[in-house]
């Protein structure tokens, strides 16, 4: 039986689990638990409401709703994407091969705002250790991040590079880290070089030398999944078709995350289109 895998459980993930699982197709999503809805404390704009309610409220009867009609959930965190044979969302659970996947965690609010990010980017700037890895052999990487997701990335590189620095800008560790990676807390001010990455400056004066930066901040949202598998962004936004789907076949993104909007109903319609699509296509 085909199945679709879905990357959050707010208004898009489970409009897109309604949809999928109603046209016959094995549906799981997976969630770190509470969104942005969750955190809105009144809703009185949106369809079929009379009196407000809260964000909470209605996120509790989507996933109700979903759960209804067979839609499985898992908690876990997504921290990787790859392509072998088929799609597979990896996890702090495991790994889960799909037909299709849609992203639909919502949008980053926190974009790392550090000079030199945007201009290296594919020059020593990653975001995919998994992917890039190999252009580092015997060299010296710095990983940007604190938590699961920056410890699935230092865990690709260690076995191929020299050394790993990670990188916390001052966050909290919310992992546990091997013992040969160096771990510095400075803030960091600007990622260094012309051509390509020759260090990090970090909030102190110092300089770190390294010859690539990946980047793994705070948890894996749609855009660094989507950015793992080379689909086409903009920035914070991913791009998708009329269909909802990326510039890769068989991954589709919805909400937030697309850009636009960001309300509920338009969430609520990309995953219902996503749902719909992605289950044709499975289908076929």
């Amino acid at each position: 039986m085909p199945n679709i895998v879905i990357i959050g459980s707010g208004p898009a993930g489970v409009s897109a689990a309604l949809y999928a699982a109603r046209a016959g197709v094995q549906t799981t999503i997976l969630t770190k638990g509470p969104g942005a809805l969750d955190r809105a404390e009144l809703i009185q704009n949106y369809y079929g409401f009379v009196e407000p309610i809260t964000g909470a409220e209605l996120e509790r009867r989507g996933i109700e709703g979903a759960k209804a009609v067979g839609v499985e959930f898992v908690t876990t965190e997504a921290v990787g994407l790859t392509y072998t044979d088929k799609l597979t969302v990896e996890t702090l659970a495991g790994d889960f091969p799909a037909d299709a996947v849609i992203l639909a965690t919502g949008a980053s609010r926190a974009a790392p705002r550090i000079p030199g990010i945007a201009g290296l980017e594919g020059h020593g700037v990653s975001y995919c250790a998994t992917c890039d890895a190999f252009f580092y052999r015997g060299k010296d990487v710095a990983v940007l991040g604190s938590g699961e997701y920056a410890l699935h990335e230092v865990q690709a590189l260690l076995p191929v590079v020299r050394s790993v620095t990670l990188l916390t800008g001052g966050a909290p560790l919310t992992a546990q880290f091997p013992p040969e990676v160096t771990v510095r807390t400075e803030a960091v001010e600007a990622i260094l070089g012309e051509e390509r990455v020759t260090g990090v400056q970090l909030a102190g004066g110092n300089t770190l030398e390294v010859s690539g930066v990946f980047v793994a901040l705070g948890v894996a949202g749609s855009t660094a999944l989507a950015r793992k598998l080379g689909a086409e962004v903009d920035g914070n936004k991913i791009v998708v078709d009329e269909h909802m789907q990326t510039t890769l076949p068989g991954l589709y993104a919805a909400g937030d995350c697309t850009g636009g909007l960001l309300q509920v109903a338009k969430a609520v319609y990309e995953g219902a289109l996503a749902g719909t699509e992605a289950a044709k296509a499975v289908r076929k």
